[in-house]
């Protein structure tokens, strides 16, 4: 068996025709360069073009005329109006070969009908015809499913990056949304809350002015002058007179006398505010400073509704974050009250230990208190029984 093989010889599919050509008894109306009409006889036919004697009309391959295809189909004419594209002309012979631009679907539909019939021998009828324009010859494309081979690796690496980007968007607002939804039901969130350490007022002695004598550091330690006061000497001595010393102008010296003290630091403390400015006037009994024990634990006092009762009892777990800082503390809730005990619909003010022990330098800073409870199924049981579900 001879299986050598020959390389000249070109299977028949790959050099056939893409359209068959026909010999159709047909007319055409061609407007030449002049847009002068002239009859010419079709040569031959095919769905993507067609053929016809020009004589020595002066043709420019490439160009694109305007004509009318005419049929004459039980004794009635049929015409359609199509562009055609110069792709040959044989000067010697006047043969130009056409292809068809533009064409509608209709116009597709009438010539494939036209040609079938003609190749297989059956006789067309204008019924057969209007039939054909009536119906849908045509459906979508099939789709080429390449696997990206089709792609530059540059397009690959843009492509999965794109999606790579959107699958990050769509996770971000994911998270955005669980976290909401999560804050929503099992975060209870504290309406306000503050740092406390226990504390103590010093309160001015008599009626009088206060200059303060506080170091820039607000540092005082035990004994340390706070501030000195000025007092009229009539109020040191109001009580302390008889009715000799009473006389108006005794009273007027004693008035225009002043008498200074000092007020000192009854520990090594810190002084968180200080309430009565320097030179003003502070009646006896008014605080002055408010004063802190230096190395002392501070707590949080936060204040809840009342409709979270069950999420802030004594012994719950809560979180907080102290202003001015990134980091998120833990804490137990100590103790629950009520800030009106008569009136059962007012807030709930708790005070919270935190874990790791906080420094008094925190003291007067706003903090924000959550209680989360986390998804507990008895919890959801409890709420759709509340809600009657």
């Amino acid at each position: 068996m001879n299986t050598a093989v020959n390389a000249n010889v070109v299977h028949e599919s790959e050099a056939q025709r893409q359209h068959a050509r026909v010999k159709i008894p047909a007319k055409l109306r061609f407007f030449g360069p002049d847009r002068t009409p002239v009859d010419a006889r079709v040569l031959d036919l095919s769905a993507g073009g067609l053929a016809f004697n020009a004589g020595q009309m002066p043709l420019k391959i490439g160009e694109v005329y305007k004509a009318r295809l005419q049929f004459v189909i039980d004794n009635l004419g049929l015409a359609m109006d199509v562009e055609l594209q110069i792709r040959s002309f044989d000067r010697p012979t006047g043969r130009v070969g056409c292809q068809f631009q533009n064409l509608e679907s209709q116009d597709i539909s009438t010539l494939r009908h036209l040609i079938t019939s003609h190749l297989s021998g059956d006789i067309v009828s204008m019924g057969e015809v209007l039939a054909t324009l009536q119906r849908d010859n045509f459906t979508k494309a099939r789709k080429v499913k390449d696997g990206g081979h089709g792609m530059t690796p540059f397009g690959r690496l843009r492509a999965v990056t794109f999606s790579f980007a959107i699958f990050l968007v769509g996770l971000a607002a994911f998270g955005f949304i669980f976290k909401s939804v999560y804050g929503m039901y099992f975060v209870s969130h504290a309406q306000a809350g503050i740092v406390s350490v226990p504390g103590m007022n010093i309160t001015m002695p008599r009626d009088g002015t206060v200059q303060s004598l506080i170091k820039d550091d607000g540092i005082a330690a035990k004994g340390a002058p706070l501030a000195t006061f000025s007092t009229s000497m009539l109020d040191v001595l109001k009580g302390h007179l008889d009715e000799d010393q009473l006389q108006p102008a005794k009273v007027e010296e004693l008035f225009g006398k002043q008498m200074t003290g000092t007020l000192t630091s009854p520990c090594d403390c810190t002084v968180a505010q200080q309430l009565v400015a320097n030179g003003q006037y502070a009646s006896k009994g008014d605080v002055i400073f408010t004063l802190v024990p230096r190395n002392s634990e501070a707590n949080i006092d936060a204040r809840f509704t009342y409709r979270q009762f069950a999420d802030v009892r004594p012994g719950a777990p809560v979180t907080f974050e102290i202003a001015g800082e990134d980091k998120i503390r833990t804490g137990k809730i100590v103790s629950s009250t009520s800030l009106k005990s008569a009136d059962l619909s007012s807030d709930i003010r708790v005070q919270i230990k935190p874990d790791e022990p906080l420094s008094s330098t925190f003291a007067g800073r706003p903090v924000e208190v959550n209680s989360d409870r986390g998804p507990n199924l008895n919890w959801l049981i409890d709420k759709a029984m509340a809600a009657g579900i």
